[in-house]
């Protein structure tokens, strides 16, 4: 008995040395839970808590006034921008600083206290079809929380009416939505390839040859990255033929531009992964971080099904880190708005400093690999 106990202990310093030497088994045995409930608690929390609305009132009275207060007071909706003329509403919407716009006409007060509907007009930017529809249900229903007299303050049985009118998606069709946000998610593929190329060439010993040669770490890194540059873009084109010829999306934007900018954002994915490929060994490991790190958190958190939430810096810092939440904006801003190179800088760049960023960190630590 004493010697299968002292067996069994020798066992189990084993494993611990061995669990503790590795760092891939010490993540998955010991942090991954951590990590996997962090992320899996902003996953299925998330909702949609604050919608960005601008107001322009024409009826300028104290009515009117109280009507937006009975819309805000609760923050689901946040007033941005309270706006001075209709022609500001259009930019606002283009440059996606806000969900809706409701305009207030004038006389609102005298309508509404001489017994008849009042009418006012929401702008939904229904690029973001799930928002849109949100941000529709909600303003009705304060509407009607408003003429029932909310906050002490009675007025006439009378209905606001609120006429909606859907930019960029008409229909607030959530597949026209969907289909260009989702292409943030399927043109990962080309990532993954690369991922599991740099690591094929560890397990099966090539590497080492490679590093005999005259090719330069450089030389090699990059060569890699841009011939999976290349191909992504073949996929992206293709892809891009699917949304429009089968789902039916609809494409207003310059396809050179789009084109660029998906190069950017393979630049951002894929510098990442050359970073990641360095301190992993197996095919399946480097597929499993790609997994955690960029797929899963790219189809909740970077505001592909719902918009990215303002309510926590720790959120909003998680979403921005994603190379997936700016590829979501460019993408919806090509396809649905139009945009062009000018309007869609922010992201741009973004994705550039992730890539380079990443692309100097991967050479370094290879070279230190290869030293």
């Amino acid at each position: 008995m004493g010697r299968s106990l002292r067996r069994l202990a020798a066992i189990i310093r084993k494993e611990m040395v061995h669990i503790v030497r590795d760092p891939r088994n010490l993540f998955l045995v010991t942090f991954s839970p951590a990590f996997l409930l962090f992320l899996l608690s902003y996953i299925f929390s998330y909702e949609i808590s604050q919608l960005r609305l601008a107001v322009l009132d024409l009826d300028r009275g104290p009515l009117s006034r109280h009507y937006v207060a009975t819309l805000t007071n609760d923050q689901d909706f946040v007033l941005t921008y309270t706006l001075n003329q209709y022609g500001e509403i259009e930019p606002l919407l283009v440059e996606g600083q806000i969900d809706a716009a409701l305009v207030i006409p004038p006389g609102f007060a005298g309508t509404i206290y001489s017994g008849h509907p009042a009418q006012v007009r929401a702008i939904i930017d229904g690029s973001d079809a799930f928002a849109g529809s949100q941000a529709i249900a909600s303003l009705e229903a304060k509407s009607a929380k408003f003429v029932a007299g909310a906050g002490g303050v009675s007025v006439a049985a009378a209905p606001i009416q609120v006429r909606t009118q859907a930019r960029y998606n008409a229909g607030l069709k959530s597949q026209v939505s969907m289909v260009p946000g989702l292409l943030s998610i399927v043109l990962l593929m080309p990532t993954m390839a690369l991922a599991l190329a740099l690591t094929r060439e560890k397990e099966s010993g090539t590497l080492e040859g490679l590093i005999a040669t005259p090719v330069l770490a450089f030389e090699y890194l990059i060569g890699k990255l841009l011939a999976y540059i290349g191909m992504g873009l073949v996929s992206a084109f293709l892809a891009l033929l699917v949304a429009v010829l089968w789902f039916k999306v609809p494409f207003r934007g310059n396809l050179a531009v789009y084109m660029l900018l998906t190069a950017d954002y393979f630049l951002a994915c894929m510098g990442a992964t050359i970073l990641i490929a360095n301190f992993v060994k197996s095919q399946q490991t480097a597929l499993f971080i790609v997994l955690l790190v960029f797929v899963v958190p790219s189809f909740f958190l970077a505001g592909l099904i719902t918009p990215i939430s303002t309510e926590s810096l720790g959120s909003q810092l998680t979403s921005l880190t994603l190379p997936g939440t700016h590829f979501v904006e460019i993408s919806r801003g090509v396809f649905l708005k139009g945009l062009g190179l000018a309007t869609l800088v922010r992201p741009a760049l973004i994705l550039l400093g992730m890539g380079l960023g990443a692309i100097v960190l991967g050479l370094f630590s290879f070279k230190k690999k290869v030293a």
